[in-house]
């Protein structure tokens, strides 16, 4: 039977490290909210029953990405006057089912996240906070990296302390400036790959506030702004913004992505090259170490770090945590050992970030 320790304990045995990173799955999130975060994607989680056959439209192009579908769609409404003449209502068509992928991707966004920092109570923002500064506070000087589209990670890096407590400084720097065109614009903008190098917040897969502009990525911010969610999605959407999503299913489809966006790319990169440190440790938290996302997990088998802390919920012995307990230990069983890694396994309701005292 595998030992589980406690977050605490794990924490304290981390201390022998130089810095410790940690990588967050969907867990974390359902930590927070659990009646909304239970889904696996948005593609997933997209109400098609008002247009069943746009399904038919991801399966003939290979992909479970919105952007792709809308902008394969946009693009025959406008050549089908060359290759179907005559046909306006296959152009009609396509431009209209373009249209409704947009509201669908929208209403997939907004029924599957809060509106607004408000709608989560003060003490969980915190709480988390206060978790958070184990890996990008002072005394660490550590990474964040996560593969969740939500906005809950970077709401809480921006929002205030406890006035009644004592200030927490965390290192919030996602890469993301002001636009030196635009400086006082409602986004800011990705800074390119040279001042990524000091960023500390790595949004793996996207999120839900990271938009595609064409020319450059822009982040829109909640402070700026104030506005909700769903408005900003909307907005971006109808300038033909895209928000930066790598949806796909495979780890292979994600990693493809990955390598064509240089703003994924870095962080897979930042990823990649602690993994590579040899006094450096990872904690996981709420992931299931499935094999969609081997692309990320393989860095940590072809690593040097020399140990691994891994979350559990619930019995040990359960089925979904066998095979978690069974993937990171094939990880470490993937090392030279020249570089051994070393897995503890600790119990993810230690952890909770929401509620973390």
């Amino acid at each position: 039977m595998v030992d589980v320790i406690s977050f605490a304990e794990a924490i304290a045995d981390s201390r022998q490290f130089s810095k410790r990173h940690l990588l967050i799955g969907n867990g974390f999130s359902i930590a927070c909210c659990p009646d909304i975060f239970h889904y696996g994607s948005l593609f997933k989680a997209a109400d098609f029953s008002d247009n069943p056959e746009l399904v038919k439209v991801f399966e003939v192009l290979g992909t479970q990405d919105f952007e792709i579908a809308i902008k394969n769609l946009e693009a025959g409404a406008r050549l089908s006057s060359i290759y179907t003449p005559g046909h306006l209502d296959a152009a009609e068509k396509m431009q209209a089912d373009a249209n409704a992928l947009k509201e669908i991707l929208l209403t997939a966004i907004a029924r599957n996240h809060p509106d607004v920092p408000a709608d989560i109570p003060d003490e969980k923002f915190w709480s988390c906070r206060r978790f958070l500064n184990l890996f990008l506070g002072a005394n660490n000087d550590g990474q964040v990296y996560t593969l969740n589209y939500d906005l809950l990670l970077y709401w809480t890096l921006m929002h205030g302390d406890n006035p009644f407590g004592e200030a927490i400084n965390l290192a919030t720097n996602d890469g993301f400036g002001n636009d030196e065109d635009d400086p006082l614009a409602d986004y800011v903008v990705w800074q390119g790959e040279v001042a990524a190098h000091s960023a500390k917040v790595h949004f793996l897969h996207g999120a839900l506030h990271l938009f595609d502009a064409g020319m450059e990525l822009q982040k829109f911010t909640w402070v700026r702004t104030n506005n909700r969610l769903i408005d900003q999605a909307r907005e971006a959407i109808n300038a033909n913004k895209y928000p930066l999503f790598v949806t796909e299913g495979s780890s292979s489809q994600k990693k493809e992505k990955i390598r064509h966006n240089a703003y994924l790319y870095q962080g897979f990169k930042q990823l990649t090259a602690n993994a590579q440190t040899i006094r450096h440790c990872f904690f996981i938290l709420g992931h299931s170490l499935a094999e969609n996302d081997d692309h990320i997990l393989k860095r940590f088998g072809a690593g040097k770090f020399a140990k691994m802390y891994v979350s559990l919920f619930g019995d040990p012995n359960a089925e979904w945590n066998k095979q978690i307990i069974n993937k990171a230990n094939s990880l470490a069983a993937k090392r030279s050992h020249r570089f051994p890694l070393e897995v503890a396994f600790y119990d993810a309701s230690t952890a909770n970030p929401w509620e973390y005292a």
